[in-house]
């Protein structure tokens, strides 16, 4: 395994002299006391605004203020409470959107993690600024993303935006990380793996070809960042470096093809369905990254099922004949899904990826003569079930639906509805051209929860 170290060089300065938005990007221990000279030398003004959640501004706030003011900056500061944690939504965004419209000269400084950092994204795309993010955690991948993951009137969707001019992440205030948030990390990680796999299953329909930049950097480096999660929870530098530096990476990729396909497939839909509704547990809101753990859990569960079929034998004019129409599955918007808002948008998404029956016989034929190789693709490709539960849990992530609150028949529901809320081409949509939805998922939920799952999914 490459050394972190080796991977900045040949992965992340790469990837910085490629962005058309990140100029700098430092990974080390110490690095947060480079705050203010980059800071300035990335900005003629000398006015800042440093927002952050109290727990963000409590791990880096001050050293980070503090360099900024040394650099000859005046701060301003704008602190949410991390208790409730702030909501990842357009509407908690907008009093960053006013602080920045009042000041045209102030640069943003984004200090904390997911949330934090997203909110700030947005809001300074909003107002047409560049802003410096810095990292308190390893707990997801979009730090380095031009995208804004945010619930926009409920519905939860990736808003263009820009990624930041520069990302200071200092190990030793990433170790000191609660080690939760660092298994969320993981979870998001975790998840290219089977984002991965759909990406394959797109390529084979001709749904969406496989991108030659995007994938090697996150695929071909995956399994390394994943290696060792036993190391993650004893706060090993080496370990935490790898799992920010794939994070990072894959903030790139994301970047690079103008989507988030590289990051995000059937697992972050489940997650999103999570997320919209306001999942909690033990009276706190579930994370992105613990929900996208579990969703990997699931994702790769119904891969296993179905590298277990025998494609070949496809009754493709059967299959052809008898798949819904638009309306039909609209229809089953409606069945599925109570929010009106979120039904409406729902419809949308599935109608920009349906296809008309002669397209879909072309890729069931398709399916039908490739599936022997695109099967060895994907047995070498992804992770097992039972292989990722295990390395999620040594990552003190979780991995089953009761692990964040979760029942049997939700389970079910949740992947029912995932499929409807994206027009990415996911397994989801796989199983269904296939017809093989309903015994994929009873199969794959009934293992999770260790319960019987009855009802069709379509």
């Amino acid at each position: 395994m490459a050394s972190w170290m080796s991977q900045i060089e040949k992965l992340i300065a790469p990837a910085v002299r490629a962005s058309k938005v990140t100029q700098a990007v430092q990974i080390d221990r110490g690095v947060i006391g480079n705050t203010g000279p980059l800071a300035a030398g990335l900005t003629p003004h000398r006015r800042a605004v440093l927002f952050a959640d109290s727990a963000g501004f409590a791990a880096a706030g001050a050293p980070v203020r503090d360099g900024l003011t040394n650099a000859g900056f005046h701060v301003e500061t704008q602190v949410l409470p991390a208790d409730p944690l702030p909501e990842a939504a357009v509407e908690q965004a907008i009093p960053f959107v006013q602080t920045l419209t009042a000041d045209p000269d102030a640069f943003p400084v984004s200090v904390g993690s997911g949330v934090i950092n997203d909110l700030v994204k947005y809001a300074a795309f909003r107002t047409d600024r560049r802003y410096l993010s810095v990292a308190t955690a390893a707990s997801m991948d979009g730090y380095t993303s031009a995208g804004a993951p945010l619930a926009e009137g409920g519905f939860k969707v990736t808003i263009p935006a820009r990624a930041p001019i520069a990302l200071i992440a200092d190990l030793d205030v990433i170790a000191k990380a609660p080690r939760e948030m660092t298994g969320w990390g993981y979870g998001d990680l975790a998840g290219k793996s089977p984002a991965g796999g759909d990406w394959i299953l797109a390529d084979l329909v001709g749904a969406e070809a496989i991108d030659d930049r995007a994938w090697p950097l996150v695929q071909d480096n995956l399994h390394g960042w994943l290696a060792d999660p036993q190391h993650l929870m004893a706060r090993d530098f080496d370990a935490m470096a790898r799992l920010f530096i794939g994070l990072t990476a894959v903030g790139f990729a994301m970047e690079f093809h103008a989507t988030s396909r590289p990051a995000s497939g059937a697992d972050h839909q489940i997650a999103h369905m999570w997320e919209m509704e306001g999942l909690r547990h033990g009276g706190r809101k579930v994370s992105h990254g613990a929900a996208v753990a579990v969703g990997t859990t699931v994702t790769l569960g119904l891969f296993d099922w179905l590298l277990a079929q025998d494609l070949t034998r496809l009754d493709v004019d059967q299959l052809t004949h008898t798949f819904p129409d638009l309306a039909t599955q609209q229809a089953k918007v409606d069945e599925v899904i109570d929010h009106p808002q979120i039904a409406a948008r729902a419809k949308v998404e599935t109608a920009a990826k349906w296809v008309d029956r002669d397209v879909l016989k072309t890729r069931l034929t398709r399916v039908k003569r490739d599936w022997p190789r695109v099967q060895n693709r994907l047995r070498r490709h992804l992770f097992r079930q039972d292989t990722m539960i295990d390395m999620l849990r040594q990552a003190g992530a979780p991995t089953a639906p009761d692990d964040i609150g979760v029942s049997a028949s939700h389970m079910m529901r949740t992947v029912r509805t995932a499929a409807f809320i994206r027009s990415r081409y996911t397994v989801l949509d796989f199983l269904k051209e296939v017809g093989l939805f309903d015994q994929a998922v009873a199969h794959v939920v009934g293992r999770l929860t260790a319960a019987p799952v009855n009802g069709a999914a379509e």
